[in-house]
């Protein structure tokens, strides 16, 4: 049975008292229209120690720095004028940019793995911006689950990942997106894409022109770089168009000729990218089930979102 104690309803008075945990150097998820985040005050090293802790997360993989709005970026980073045109567009949202620290910011190095770069972001879900707001701090927030797991998109897949790990989980329904930021590397002599998520990089080429994407080897400047990462405890199996009887299938889109497999869910029975992509880490939860030998998962067109879903797919079948 998943800890559903410190699972409160995030309304004015459960925001209040989160704002004082973290100011207090406890942990708190919080939802965010990208997936639920494990939230710490930023500034305080002891209290980012806990979340790689509560997470089991090597320290090499930073932390995204979440804030309220562009002044609480002042103090933290060097500013630059893509930066800008990003954030005019993309802010709040699911984008986290990469920049340079600033030279007296306050944010822990162990947040930015010692790095002299700082992931951050502004979410747009009305529950996070309200605790933001209210703690004052820029607040260091992994998705809130075990390291290397399947991120969370309901209240409940906190609680059954991290249970007592966390002082309290603010429960603000499921994630209106259902991936991660997209993160973009500004301090590279080219602007480029270090993990794909809720923008496209259609749309963000639409704004700054043509971005490359890292590759396998580059150094870890955000999260989501690790090559295994996102995974259910089954083995899953890519691109597959029939499923055996001892596998659960994940499919995408009119599935009729799809054949066998034992559970089987469709991310979206009309193709549509959006829908797949909020579904994905829910439906992968629901399949990873003892009864079954490993998930099949039918290809995802690779376009839009879609290149978002296979960035995660292809990370939760390494092993």
């Amino acid at each position: 049975m998943p800890h559903t104690s410190r699972l409160v309803p995030a309304d004015e008075t459960t925001i209040a008292h989160a704002a004082s945990l973290l100011r207090a150097g406890k942990l708190v998820a919080f939802p965010t229209e990208t997936v639920y985040g494990l939230g710490a005050d930023a500034t305080n090293d002891k209290a980012v120690a806990a979340i790689y802790a509560a997470k089991g997360r090597p320290e090499i993989n930073p932390l995204i720095i979440h804030v309220a709005d562009i002044a609480a970026l002042s103090s933290l980073i060097e500013w630059t004028e893509t930066a800008q045109l990003l954030a005019s567009q993309f802010w709040p949202g699911p984008l986290t940019l990469v920049l340079r620290r600033s030279k007296d910011c306050p944010v822990s190095l162990l947040a930015s793995a010692g790095m002299d770069t700082l992931a951050v972001r502004i979410p747009s879900h009305p529950a996070a911006r309200n605790l933001l707001r209210q703690t004052g701090k820029p607040i260091a927030a992994p998705s809130a689950n075990l390291s290397g797991k399947l991120s969370p998109t309901t209240p409940m897949h906190v609680a059954e990942s991290l249970g007592d790990r966390v002082d309290l989980i603010l429960a603000g329904g499921k994630s209106e997106i259902g991936l991660e930021s997209t993160v973009v590397d500004l301090v590279s002599p080219e602007p480029r894409v270090l993990r794909p998520g809720g923008v496209t990089k259609e749309q963000l080429e639409q704004v700054i022109g043509p971005l490359t994407t890292a590759i396998a080897g580059d150094t870890f400047l955000s999260p989501g770089q690790l090559p295994s990462h996102y995974a259910p405890d089954l083995a899953v199996r890519l691109n597959a168009h029939a499923a055996a009887a001892d596998e659960a299938f994940l499919t995408f889109g009119p599935d009729a000729f799809a054949e066998g497999g034992g559970m089987r869910l469709n991310l979206s029975a009309t193709g549509d990218l959006v829908e797949a992509a909020a579904n994905l880490f829910a439906m992968l939860r629901k399949l990873d089930d003892a009864h079954y030998r490993a998930i099949a998962v039918m290809p995802i067109p690779n376009q839009g979102l879609g290149a978002a879903i296979n960035d995660r797919l292809r990370r939760a079948s390494v092993r």
